[in-house]
């Protein structure tokens, strides 16, 4: 080589995987970092979270439900609904009916305050990435559901609740 020849060392492939794994883990953070400052901006401007905005969402989109229905609309756990809705009804956002004589059977539904907050808040983070899949071709929105499962039986968290 000359003097003054700069020329590269070739990339080797287990640095180019080494940099693509850290893009990934990089991605991941971001990812996590856009639902937590989604769920904080929620809190300041709207005093719920991203949850309760998920049930006052499908009270509206829906009508009254049982919590049972609503666990099933915003995949949580029927436990975690019931502190859910604790809440939304202690914000006065929802309230509980009993129109059975059977006082077990409970069906939530808004109130006026939760119907106008559940109208005018901002979409779930989900509508966004939705928007955004949308616009994919079928062939890209295979390859992220194969890579996020992928990613998934990795970590094996397929039996935690998403909230």
């Amino acid at each position: 080589m000359a003097a003054g020849d700069k020329r590269k060392t070739p990339v080797t492939s287990s640095e180019i995987h080494k940099q693509r794994t850290k893009d990934i883990i990089y991605a991941i953070r971001r990812l996590i970092q856009a639902g937590e400052l989604y769920t904080k901006e929620l809190n300041k401007v709207y005093n719920v979270s991203a949850a309760q905005l998920n049930c006052l969402l499908a009270l509206h989109e829906n009508g009254p439900l049982p919590p049972s229905q609503i666990s099933r609309y915003i995949l949580v756990n029927s436990s975690t609904v019931t502190g859910i809705i604790d809440r939304l009804e202690d914000k006065g956002l929802v309230k509980r009916m009993r129109t059975s004589q059977d006082r077990r059977v409970v069906t939530i539904e808004l109130t006026e305050t939760g119907e106008g907050l559940a109208e005018n808040a901002p979409p779930p983070i989900q509508q966004k990435i939705f928007d955004g899949l949308n616009k994919l071709s079928e062939r890209q929105i295979n390859q992220i559901a194969l890579s996020l499962t992928k990613l998934i039986d990795m970590l094996d968290v397929r039996d935690l609740e998403v909230t």
